[in-house]
């Protein structure tokens, strides 16, 4: 067993908005201050906060998630990505014990802590409460015994005084690690799909915010009171020399990406040759591309007038070539994107336009394949979180049926030719078959093997 030290720690929150990314932040870069390599996660589907981690830590965060992944994914997954680390930060979702359901702790920051045998520490946000915060902490601790809450971090305390009024009430109950004070412009703005991407926001967010923890956190006690033992990490899959070249759309357009459906196209045979469809043209020799969600709404004009882009990837989809597309990408594809009375013209590979902004729709999907780029048979999950929806008609077949985790059933996965473009952003560890199938698709292609999907 590796005897290196490393410490682990999932951030819980009483509820969404309670602080949990400023402090997953400021304790990554408080970390990193200290020689430390360190491990990011996020429990859940998120895409953003895995964004603001991977900038903090210089490496990806990765997606831990009850719904999507089995247990034994998440186990393997933790330990792949663990080997090297020295520290380990996992962000939860929304409320410590919230999840895919009511009736259980499905899907929950709580469930990958007892899953994975990891120290919680949950932060409140003391605002607007004194005694009343210890009966609110009570509850997150004695609620399920099986979650080690270790600590707890107040959030948004007045000053000393006020601190000192929550620690009385609490006494020994539990260790209070840290009272943050308020910082009110220590905050990430928020639009339609959540927080703001790193890019955009102020340079230094992540230095203020391991000021502020070093300030009012004894970081080495917490590093002393998370020690946990390494996982055994399964052997590095050693890596096959490319077959096939996949040009993957990443910019600030496109940037919605689970750092393991790369990794493992890249495991299946693929050298992976990214590029921004705002500033670049497709690039030369490729034999597949994925397209990813993210923002084309924010950037339509600069994605309209890279006609050089929009062309070669319509010309590369007359030819056969596998294109794999989901939720922005969708857009992307699509013949026009309607903002308001502002219509731009994109691919124009799917035969329908797209609109914002539409309700909101989120919901965990599991997925059955019936054709198109992965073939039938398959079964695998995903997520959907968008506000964009198709206009008019949809002259286009389906290659997935679909049940969410609430029970609604549906099809989905728009199939034109060689292309595969859905709402859905599938986790392609849930099936790993997938990424296996995407590449043969793309070598059939390279071959000359290929015949248009039907």
């Amino acid at each position: 067993m590796d005897s290196r030290p490393l410490s682990a720690v999932v951030i819980g929150g009483t509820h969404s908005g309670v602080g949990k990314t400023t402090i997953t932040l400021g304790m990554i870069g408080a970390l990193r201050r200290r020689g430390l390599t360190v491990q990011p996660f996020k429990v859940g589907p998120d895409f953003i906060d895995p964004l603001h981690h991977g900038h903090a830590a210089g490496r990806p965060s990765r997606n831990l998630d009850g719904w999507m992944l089995s247990a034994d994914t998440n186990r393997q997954r933790f330990a792949a990505a663990t080997a090297d680390a020295d520290a380990v930060v996992i962000e939860g979702v929304m409320g410590l014990y919230d999840g895919s359901e009511g009736k259980s702790d499905r899907g929950s920051a709580a469930e990958m802590a007892k899953l994975l045998d990891l120290p919680v520490i949950l932060v409140v946000d003391a605002g607007a409460m004194a005694r009343s915060a210890a009966a609110l902490i009570h509850g997150y601790v004695s609620f399920d015994p099986a979650v080690r809450v270790v600590g707890v971090i107040l959030n948004n305390v007045g000053g000393a005084a006020h601190a000192n009024m929550i620690r009385d009430a609490v006494g020994d109950s539990i260790a209070i690690l840290g009272a943050l004070p308020r910082v009110a412009d220590l905050v990430i703005p928020e639009r339609h799909l959540g927080l703001y991407l790193p890019h955009e926001g102020r340079q230094d967010f992540v230095e203020q915010a391991a000021n502020l923890l070093e300030a009012h956190i004894d970081i080495d006690q917490l590093l002393r009171m998370t020690r946990i033992e390494r996982r055994r990490a399964p052997l590095p899959a050693a890596q096959p020399e490319p077959r096939v070249r996949i040009g993957v759309a990443r910019d600030e357009a496109f940037c919605f990406y689970y750092a393991d459906n790369l990794e493992l196209l890249a495991q299946a045979g693929a050298q992976l040759v990214e590029f921004s469809p705002i500033r670049d043209p497709m690039p030369s020799n490729l034999d597949g591309l994925y397209i990813g969600g993210g923002y084309p709404e924010l950037h339509a004009q600069e994605l309209a007038e890279n006609s050089d882009a929009t062309t070669a990837i319509r010309e590369f989809a007359a030819s056969g070539g596998p294109i794999y597309a989901e939720c922005g990408g969708l857009m992307y594809l699509a013949e026009q994107l309607r903002l308001g009375d502002e219509v731009y013209p994109l691919c124009g590979i799917l035969p329908f336009s797209t609109t914002m902004p539409g309700r909101l729709k989120l919901a965990y999907v599991e997925v059955e394949t019936t054709g198109g780029l992965f073939g039938g048979g398959r079964s695998a999950r995903g997520h959907v979180f968008h506000r964009s929806e198709i206009s008019g008609d949809q002259p286009v077949a389906r290659c997935y049926q679909t049940r969410t985790s609430r029970g609604e059933q549906g099809e989905e996965g728009y199939h034109h030719r060689n292309v595969l473009a859905s709402y859905i952003h599938l986790h392609f560890a849930s099936d790993p078959g997938l990424a296996v199938a995407l590449v043969d698709r793309c070598e059939a292609f390279r071959s000359g093997a290929h015949a248009l999907i039907s």
